[in-house]
């Protein structure tokens, strides 16, 4: 059985380490943690390794964040993968810092890149995982956050977050959806303290 995981982002040293490419990290944790060595295919960066009999296919889509539909569909169809093996990682404004958070289906809000995704697969009908990045930004300064690269203490937080996402991952493929949202989203209830820090003004790209 195959599986697709895609985590979202933008290519480039110049988006390396900034909250917008969250589901990078959670895609780069899962292939660190099987030795898996990612290679530069079409529209993406593609690790593939097999898990307790199954194949899957981890993607770091190239055609940056607001076509990642484009990367998604295509491994799908050349992986011949069904919509409830694809698990869509990406970061999210409306959670705290370091919240996980999965879902079923749903529509992609404010998310350039997940709203692609559903363009092009003409559904909202596939699981997906959400990093919290936190709103500690000043109105009209949204770009610039999400973009801007993690602070220390941000840092500090991830370091943590992020292998719990990739254990995650793996425990949904064991489990499936819904077992593993009682277990992770019931975990991560509570809002990080971070939240709580005035808002960064830092311009940092």
């Amino acid at each position: 059985m195959n599986y697709l995981i895609a985590g979202l982002g933008n290519p480039g040293p110049e988006y390396a380490n900034t909250r917008h490419n969250a589901g990078f990290l959670v895609a780069d944790a899962l292939a660190q943690k099987a030795k898996a060595t990612f290679i530069t295919d079409r529209y993406a960066d593609v690790a593939k390794l097999r898990y307790r009999g199954k194949n899957l296919i981890i993607i770091k889509p190239n055609t940056y964040m607001n076509l990642s539909g484009k990367a998604i569909r295509y491994w799908m169809e050349k992986e011949n993968i069904p919509l409830e093996n694809l698990m869509v990682v990406y970061d999210d404004l409306d959670l705290p810092l370091g919240t996980i958070r999965l879902r079923p289906k749903g529509s992609g809000g404010t998310h350039n890149g997940l709203n692609h995704i559903i363009e092009i697969l003409q559904t909202e009908n596939f699981p997906r995982m959400r990093i919290g990045i936190g709103s500690n930004f000043p109105k009209g300064m949204q770009v610039d956050y999400v973009l801007g690269r993690w602070t220390r203490e941000e840092e500090q937080v991830m370091l943590k977050v992020i292998p719990e996402a990739a254990e995650a991952v793996l425990m949904w493929i064991n489990i499936g959806i819904q077992r593993t949202m009682n277990h992770i989203n019931k975990k991560q209830d509570k809002p990080n303290d971070l939240d709580t820090l005035p808002p960064n003004t830092s311009s940092e790209k």
